[in-house]
């Protein structure tokens, strides 16, 4: 028998809040008195990468996506008020979901959303009813060798000229290469993808702080003993949805979080970096069963 649906609640709601004085714009669905998911984006990109997987899931959950500071059409805040590291995304995001999802909740994390997450889940594991890994890594071995050199070379103190060719990371064409390489079908993505992106990058404060926030990328990397602890001793239940052809990020990075948490379910998918792009609905069921039924 087909599920009813309220519409209210399955249509996705555009909304802006102010959390630790920086306005964060969000997407939500679903009922709040279901279980909660927090969808947490990737680099140089926004909520707006779940676009289609939201009304895939808004029948059974209550969706909520924010896009950082920053990022998306969340606000730019001066460095004063926010300073571009991920132990001060965490801290946002973090007290957004206390605001808008206080209960237990499943985390869902891409690219940077799982340094973000990771740090979220470690602070509050008796709240954390799940996990969603999608190409981000808790290992050095899962990132491509030189994509990890850049990540190191570039973080260590700010000058014009690193500052310079950080902002080359938050381009349209940047952002294409890293939805187009490695997709199934490349010429068959909609452009709408990085022309949404395309707005956030013609803000100058936005391309500054994101750029500031990827020198901050390899900091990461002294958390991950720590990550990797949290999983080993709470075994959360967790998926893995990966796109095999990521440049940025190995299988090898997915293989690990199965061997720290074996019960995981790791789902392959011959795409890339932005694997939803592709395959939103083939994701939207392995929650689904992973989650829900």
């Amino acid at each position: 028998m087909a599920t009813q649906v309220n519409e209210s609640h399955a249509a996705t709601r555009f909304r802006t809040t102010t959390i630790l004085g920086v306005d964060v714009f969000y997407r939500e669905a679903g009922d709040p008195s279901k279980p909660s998911m927090v969808l947490l984006h990737g680099f140089p990109s926004s909520s707006y990468q779940f676009h289609d997987l939201i009304p895939l899931l808004a029948d059974r959950f209550h969706i909520l996506a924010a896009d950082y500071p920053g990022m998306g059409y969340s606000e730019s805040p001066d460095p004063a008020v926010l300073r571009p590291t991920f132990d001060e995304l965490a801290k946002v995001i973090d007290a957004f979901i206390a605001q808008y999802a206080p209960g237990p909740f499943i985390l869902y994390m891409h690219d940077i959303g799982g340094p973000i997450g990771m740090r979220i889940a470690t602070a509050h594991p008796e709240r954390i009813a799940g996990l969603i890994f999608q190409n981000f890594t808790i290992s050095v071995e899962g990132w491509n060798p030189e994509r990890l050199k850049v990540n190191e070379r570039l973080g260590g103190p700010e000058t014009p000229e690193n500052l310079a060719e950080t902002e080359q990371f938050t381009t349209v064409d940047r952002d294409k290469f890293l939805h187009k390489r490695g997709a199934r079908q490349p010429d068959a993505l909609s452009p709408d993808t990085w022309a949404i992106d395309a707005y956030a990058f013609s803000i100058a404060a936005n391309r500054v702080f994101m750029s500031r926030l990827f020198m901050n990328l390899a900091t990461n990397i002294q958390h991950y003993p720590d990550w990797v602890a949290y999983l080993k001793g709470r075994q959360p239940k967790t998926l893995i949805v990966w796109g095999r052809n990521d440049p940025l990020l190995l299988p090898a990075a997915a293989e690990f979080v199965k061997q720290v948490v074996p019960t995981a379910d790791l789902r392959y998918f011959d795409g890339g970096h932005f694997v939803l792009d592709e395959y939103a609905d083939a994701i939207a069921e392995a929650i689904i069963e992973t989650f829900s039924r």
